[in-house]
């Protein structure tokens, strides 16, 4: 297996899922990464299996735990406790990173903060996932993808149409996971800077920091509008109307995308079985298109709504321009390509049962990351501490003490 981080170590005091998944990121890559939990209550993320959070019919697996903790090491920590902090900057001494999701105040409290572990450990990496970045007036505010990502980040504004009633809904973690990948990136490359200067690096990632890079081209075209409007798709009427998603006579969608919309127009009327489209005056090349947009996007919905989506996948198989169906997560799972590239992936849980799990996007010398699942809590508690130098009865003291799991 290629893992570009074999040997270097993480240590992780986050909870909930954007810099936990950045630390899943991580452990596929090859890093060694260590996870700090209450002795008691870990991961607060553990607790949704019994809250009613997660769908009855997920059968017992906590897949919100699973997702942003496979390939990790759990150890049970007090941190509130001196020996319990001890033990986690004698941890930092030997680590590369140090990954966090506490507040400020949390940090200066615990005395965790990057002055603390760095003076136990003068060239680790130290970085920090937050709401709203470490300065200004929020800086020390919390912060869910659902509520500064997608909301004050303006994704939820931006896909959502005017007429609805209610703006769309984020889907689960849909923008933690964005972040802890970002995340990856930035502490890779601050691996890197240390490997070429000797110099660490205090790493900053925001939710809101990676909702504006989400929407880079409306961030960026927003001021450029006297209205200060979105611009939105009116799907009867669209713009180029080679691009824009067409029902089809089964009630499913398909997302048809020619930019280059005259390289492929006779083709593509060929596939749609009207041919007498290519030269017709009022679509004759993409400027005509444009002028006379209502009428091409009604004809060419009229075309799709003609078969079923499973007919349009047969008819344009051969067809060059990009296109594709509108498939569900289910669907997913058995996308010819997401399967060849094993883009999602089985890993077997601490239970000894299996969850299918997307693969983080990156892949090095053509290779599947595998990980196995996320750990139990505090499952290498006893494990971490021994290969750290303690003795059988010094781990058996701070059981004692409340200070370990």
């Amino acid at each position: 297996m290629s893992q570009p981080l074999s040997g270097v170590r993480v240590l992780e005091v986050a909870m909930w899922t954007f810099v936990p998944s950045g630390g899943a990121v991580l452990a596929e890559w090859g890093a060694d990464v260590i996870k700090v939990e209450h002795p008691e209550t870990g991961d607060p993320q553990r607790g949704l299996i019994n809250s009613g959070f997660l769908p009855r019919d997920a059968g017992g697996l906590n897949y919100m735990m699973e997702v942003p903790n496979r390939g990790k090491k759990s150890i049970g920590i007090d941190l509130k406790t001196d020996d319990g902090r001890e033990l986690l900057y004698r941890l930092a001494e030997h680590c590369d990173v140090f990954l966090t999701n506490f507040l400020p105040a949390a940090r200066r409290k615990l005395r965790i903060d990057v002055a603390d572990i760095r003076q136990r450990n003068p060239g680790i990496i130290y970085a920090r996932g937050s709401g709203h970045g470490q300065r200004g007036p929020d800086a020390e505010k919390g912060g869910f993808d659902s509520s500064t990502y997608w909301a004050r980040g303006g994704i939820g504004y931006s896909v959502s149409p005017p007429e609805y009633e209610h703006p769309v809904r984020m889907r689960s973690a849909f923008g933690d996971v964005m972040g802890g990948l970002s995340l990856a990136g930035a502490v890779s490359a601050a691996l890197f800077h240390r490997e070429r200067t000797g110099e660490p690096s205090v790493v900053d990632v925001s939710l809101l920091g990676v909702a504006l890079w989400n929407l880079s081209v409306d961030v960026a075209s927003a001021r450029l509008r006297p209205e200060g409007e979105v611009f939105r798709y009116d799907p009867e009427n669209l713009v180029n109307p080679t691009v824009g998603i067409y029902p089809t006579k089964d009630g499913r969608h398909l997302s048809l995308t020619l930019l280059d919309s005259d390289r492929y127009w006779r083709a593509l009327t060929e596939h749609l079985g009207r041919p007498d489209l290519a030269d017709d005056p009022r679509f004759i090349d993409h400027a005509a298109r444009g002028r006379h947009s209502r009428e091409c996007t009604q004809v060419l919905k009229e075309c799709f709504l003609s078969r079923t989506l499973a007919d349009w996948r047969d008819e344009l198989a051969t067809f060059e321009g990009v296109w594709a169906p509108l498939q569900s997560p289910l669907e997913v799972h058995d996308d010819p390509a997401v399967v060849a590239n094993g883009l999602i992936r089985d890993v077997e849980t601490a239970s000894g049962r299996t969850l299918a799990v997307a693969a983080n996007p990156a892949q090095f010398d053509e290779i599947i990351p595998h990980t196995p699942g996320a750990p139990e809590h505090g499952q290498h508690t006893e494990e971490v501490l021994l290969d750290l130098g303690l003795s059988w009865e010094e781990i058996i003291a701070h059981k004692d003490s409340g200070a370990i799991l």
